[in-house]
Parts: structure tokens; C-alpha cells; sequence
């Protein structure tokens, strides 16, 4: 979706730091996130991107700036105030119940988001049925229902993760690194996911990545981070010309065409 710069954005961070002893781990950042948008956020290790996350998350209280929500302040609030705002998010490392179905993972996931419990005079197999099955259809993982949710290749285990990210009926997607560690085959079939949930769900998105070639390819933004700082926010065609980009996170310009 093109910023309009008449619409109030859905996303607005101002001026958002934190430091860790003598660390400024996110510097002055500030950056707006238009309804239906699809950025990324890359950077060398240790530039603060998921730091980023956690501050806009809760994780972290910063310690300068203000994180603004649908024209809420919601500096300060707690993960689960915020994911009760819909705002949704993954992490790096893969968090799922392991040991439990698909199902039951996504059953669990809507529970909490609605603030409930399994019901013990109840069938707890029935609750939220209708609910669990359109959150696996989109991601994919219908066919799986019934498989135990560590038994899943890492490619699936990952879209599992966004959909229990789903569960929480947000608005805005946090994604921290969803490729990591998947095959160009998997990462092939996550990154049309990601568009399907911008394009089809009509969903925010925000995603951390590595993968330069996913970047360029779904972005319609792409912000830069360095130690902490955001040197470069625009659209593809200007990022893979700036020469500060180039600098400090390429090294050499023949990286974007690898």
C-alpha cells in the first residue's frame, strides 16, 4: 500500500532508544507503519533489530520515546496488554509446544488471546474448532492437524509459528527472522505466505530478515539499522543504490545481486 501521508499511520515509533549500561542498543529511531504495509528491517548482527522488536513489543521498557498504536500510546505496556491490542508477534528461535498437536497449539494460542481457559465440563477437542481450522488453512498446515507439532520439518514448524501468531486476530505482524534456518525451497513457500497474509488477510507486517533476495523481493519498505540507528528507510529501488547501505551492511554492492 502507498503512504498517504493524509492517513493517520497504524504504527508510529518516535524517537525510541534503550541502553544497556554504556550500550545504546537502539538510538533516536523513528520510523510510521501504514495500514497494509509490508516493511522489513535489516542490519548487521547486534544493530538492534530484534531489540527493536522487543521494545515495541513490551519486552523492553525503552528508555526514550514514545510507541504509538492506532493513535494509543502504548509505551510501557506489557506483552500481554499488547497482544491483547493485536499486535502480534514471532520470535527467532522457534516457540511452539512441542509435544502437543497442530491443533492443539493453535487451540491454545486462540484461548490465551481471548483470555480463557480449557473448560473441563466441556469437550475441550470442540472449543474454537471452526476457529483452529481457517488458522491452519491459511498457513498451510490443515493436512497436519493431527501431527505432533515437533515432528514437523523446521519449514512447517515455522509457519506453525505464524499461526499462532494469527490466533490473536492481529493487526499488526511482528516477524523476527521466519526464514532463519529453512532450506531456499521452504523459504520460497514462507516468503508467498508472507505476501498471501499482506495481500489476502490484509494484514501489517513487519519482518526481520537476513535473506537479502526476500527482502528486495516482498518489501515495499525496507529500513536499515546501525548500532542502533536507522541509516536508510525506502523503498527497495533506493536501498540497493545507498552507498551508507552498501557501507556498512553489504561491503560490496555485488552482494545484492547474489
Amino acid at each position: 500500500m502507498s503512504e498517504d501521508k493524509c492517513v493517520q499511520p497504524l504504527l508510529e515509533i518516535k524517537g525510541l532508544g534503550i541502553s544497556f549500561g554504556g550500550l545504546q542498543a537502539v538510538k533516536d529511531v523513528h520510523f510510521d507503519v501504514y495500514e497494509r504495509q509490508l516493511l522489513s528491517i535489516i542490519g548487521p548482527n547486534g544493530a538492534g533489530k530484534t531489540t527493536l522488536f522487543n521494545l515495541l513489543t513490551g519486552h523492553l521498557k525503552p528508555n526514550t520515546g514514545h510507541v504509538i498504536f492506532d493513535g494509543k500510546n502504548i509505551t510501557g505496556k506489557s506483552p500481554d496488554q499488547i497482544s491483547r491490542m493485536h499486535i502480534g508477534r514471532s520470535f527467532q528461535k522457534t516457540s511452539l509446544f512441542p509435544r502437543i498437536s497442530v491443533y492443539e497449539n493453535i487451540q491454545v494460542a486462540i484461548l490465551t488471546s481471548r483470555g480463557k481457559s480449557l473448560n473441563l465440563f466441556s469437550p475441550a477437542r470442540d472449543m474454537y474448532r471452526e476457529e483452529v481450522y481457517q488458522v491452519l488453512e491459511t498457513v498451510g498446515l490443515k493436512e497436519n492437524v493431527n501431527s505432533i507439532a515437533g515432528s514437523l520439518p523446521h519449514g512447517a514448524q515455522r509457519r506453525l509459528e505464524i499461526g499462532i501468531t494469527l490466533a490473536s486476530r492481529p493487526r499488526v505482524v511482528l516477524l523476527d527472522e521466519p526464514a532463519a534456518g529453512l532450506s531456499p525451497e521452504e523459504t520460497e513457500s514462507l516468503t508467498q505466505l508472507i505476501q498471501m497474509l499482506a495481500r489476502d488477510q490484509q494484514l501489517t507486517i513487519v519482518f526481520i530478515e537476513h535473506d537479502v533476495g526476500v527482502v528486495i523481493s516482498i518489501s515495499e519498505k525496507i529500513m536499515v539499522l546501525h548500532h542502533g540507528e536507522l541509516i536508510a528507510n525506502d523503498v527497495p529501488s533506493e536501498i540497493v543504490k545507498n552507498k551508507e547501505v552498501q557501507r556498512v551492511y553489504l561491503g560490496e554492492e555485488s552482494i545484492w545481486n547474489s
